[in-house]
Formats: C-alpha cells, sequence, structure tokens
C-alpha cells in the first residue's frame, strides 16, 4: 500500500518525504486555506513546490470547477505543471464525463468525494486513475466507512477494474490499518496518523531497559 500525506503543509510534507516512506501527496481547497494559500497564482506555485519536495510521487490538484468545460481547461492547466500532477475531480456527472475527457487524452486523476459502490464503480469505468473514498465522513455519518473499502476492493477485483483505492479522509493509525488489510492500494492521511504508527507502549518500555542496561556495560 501506498502512502500519500493529506495537507498542504510544507513542512508536513518535508517530514513525511524525510521518513523514506511518502509516495505522493493530496490537497483540496480546504488544506489550502488553512495554510493561508489564495489565489490562483499562489495555489498552482505552491502546486510547483509541493512537486519539487516530492519529484517522484503522484500530487493531486483538485479543480474548482464543477462544469465539464470548465474542469476541463482547468485540468489541462494543472496537468501542465509538473509531470507528476494528477488532477482531482469531483464525483458529480459533469466529473465523470470529465475523467474520462482526461483519461483519453493521457492525463491521470483522482476521483474524490466518493461515498459509495455504486460511484466507484463510475469513477472506474470512466477511467479514474484513483478513486478517493471518504472513510472518516462515513464513520461521522454513523456508518463504518472501512466497509466501503473492502466492498470497492471486492467489486474492482472481480470486474477487473485497474482504479487504483486511494483511502481518504483517514483519521487515526487503526483507519490506515484497517484499510491495508482490506485491500486499499494507497491511504492519504496527515502527519500525525503517520507518525502514530510508529507508537506502541512495549517498544518505549523495551527501549528504555535496553538503554538502561547499556549504561552498566
Amino acid at each position: 500500500m501506498k502512502f500519500f500525506i493529506d495537507t498542504a503543509n510544507l513542512a508536513h510534507i518535508k517530514e513525511a518525504q524525510d521518513l523514506g516512506i511518502l509516495d505522493g501527496v493530496t490537497t483540496n481547497p480546504s488544506l489550502m486555506a488553512k495554510e493561508g494559500i489564495k489565489g490562483t497564482d499562489n495555489i498552482l506555485q505552491h502546486y510547483k513546490t509541493i512537486c519539487e519536495i516530492v519529484p517522484n510521487g503522484d500530487i493531486s490538484a483538485e479543480v474548482l470547477s464543477t462544469d465539464f468545460a470548465s474542469m476541463v481547461e482547468e485540468g489541462k492547466k494543472l496537468a501542465s505543471l509538473h509531470k507528476n500532477i494528477v488532477v482531482k475531480i469531483p464525483m458529480i456527472k459533469d466529473g465523470i464525463k470529465a475523467i474520462k475527457w482526461f483519461t483519453d487524452n493521457g492525463i491521470k486523476t483522482n476521483c474524490t468525494l466518493v461515498f459509495s459502490a455504486g460511484q466507484a464503480i463510475l469513477a472506474a469505468k470512466a477511467g479514474a486513475t484513483y478513486v478517493s473514498p471518504f472513510i472518516g465522513r462515513i464513520d461521522d455519518s454513523g456508518w463504518d466507512g472501512t466497509q466501503l473499502i473492502g466492498q470497492i476492493a471486492s467489486i474492482y477485483a472481480t470486474q477487473g477494474f485497474e482504479t487504483e483505492i486511494l483511502a481518504a479522509s483517514i483519521r487515526n493509525a487503526n483507519h490506515i490499518i484497517q484499510c491495508a488489510e482490506l485491500g486499499a492500494d494507497v491511504c492519504t492521511c496527515p502527519l500525525d496518523a503517520i507518525l502514530a504508527l510508529l507508537k506502541h507502549p512495549l517498544t518505549d518500555i523495551g527501549l528504555a531497559k535496553f538503554l538502561e542496561d547499556a549504561k552498566k556495560m
């Protein structure tokens, strides 16, 4: 399973890259706004900077339009920024049309805001490179978001779809582990969820004991 970091924070991206396990980055308008990045030119430059930090990973850049023609024009501009840009498209009718257009023209896509297996099927039929089920938001509504990962993985395997399942809206380390078990190809999450995978009390106790014994040598 590939690890993407879901943020627009350059320091967090650099820290994840330095770990040596980072395969890509996802971000969105909300995350850009959180970092105080406003205006088209500044947003585009920020995507370029992210590509420089993670030169060998896919970088999802989200369109802000909701009609087919505008999404295509905006997506072409984003894709021209760097060879690793993946155009992030919302799961709406015109979004599916745009994904098909990008697929036919050799541009990678990430279908975002996916909350059902039916939506995931449409994204795969249109040729999306990635499909992003938002498991944390499903949990918030009272359902188990990770079940959707397993359902999509089963359908894709049965039908031979090549679209990769990119588990999104991940809130904690347990989400990551469950998604790995259920067949997600990628997980995208904040830095703290990745770092939480390092933590176990027995590791801390064991290391403290080793260091204590080392002083006696």
